[in-house]
């Protein structure tokens, strides 16, 4: 069900069309807590496997220093890195509508962006095993560096599964739309400044498909 705060459209501009990828477009949840598995045995440390579901969307760096101390956190994101790659491509599945949303942007003549804090070496994996292509892939970005791209590429529209992003979008200027795909309800994502929230990118085509006709109307 889409689900704004007035059930309407606030018309904005034409551009292109930015997306999160974990739990946005790639259910990468399965991978990510396996590889994180892997370095708590390997390290000895124990790692919360909630915790880390909590934040997932993070920088990998940032959810490091949750549980190393500075000296050893270089190697414990290697240590990941080294595993989720191993991992990605039997564990990572496309979430219900990722294709077709990002089908939905370049039927309409635009850039479909994937903008992502992940790390490029983890990036390729993970779309490969989703069969997702961007037209163009900003990477190791979160909160206001995303924003930071938004801005740059002129986005007419960011969609996320985090108040984060919903957050970046709104700075950029950006149509903020929210999918529960990830660990945060609706009213979060509205909260954090949502224009829409989506229960899944199956209700994305329909949306931006309104959004367009409304940008139409008004050139």
């Amino acid at each position: 069900m889409i689900r704004d705060e007035e059930t309407s459209f606030t018309p904005g501009k034409a551009g292109p069309v930015g997306f999160d990828l974990d739990l946005t477009l790639i259910d990468s949840q399965p991978a990510i807590l396996a590889a994180w598995t892997e370095v708590a045995r390997e390290t000895g440390t124990r790692v919360d496997l909630d915790s880390v579901t909590r934040r997932l969307g993070i920088k990998l760096e940032d959810e490091v220093a949750c549980w190393f101390p500075a000296t050893e956190r270089d190697a414990a994101a290697a240590t990941y890195r080294r595993h989720y790659v191993r991992l990605a491509p039997q564990l990572t599945t496309p979430l219900p509508g990722a294709a077709q949303a990002l089908a939905a942007v370049r039927r309409a003549g635009e850039r479909a962006l994937i903008i992502t804090a992940k790390h490029p070496v983890s990036v390729g994996p993970s779309l490969v095993a989703a069969g997702l292509e961007a037209d163009d892939l900003y990477t190791h970005v979160y909160g206001p560096e995303k924003a930071a791209v938004l801005t740059q590429v002129g986005a007419a529209v960011y969609v996320g599964d985090a108040p984060a992003d919903m957050g970046a979008a709104t700075a950029a200027g950006a149509h903020a739309v929210g999918v529960t795909t990830g660990s945060f309800s609706a009213a979060d994502l509205l909260a954090a400044g949502a224009d829409v929230v989506l229960d899944s990118l199956l209700e994305f085509p329909p949306w931006y498909a309104a959004l367009r006709a409304v940008l139409r109307a008004r050139a």
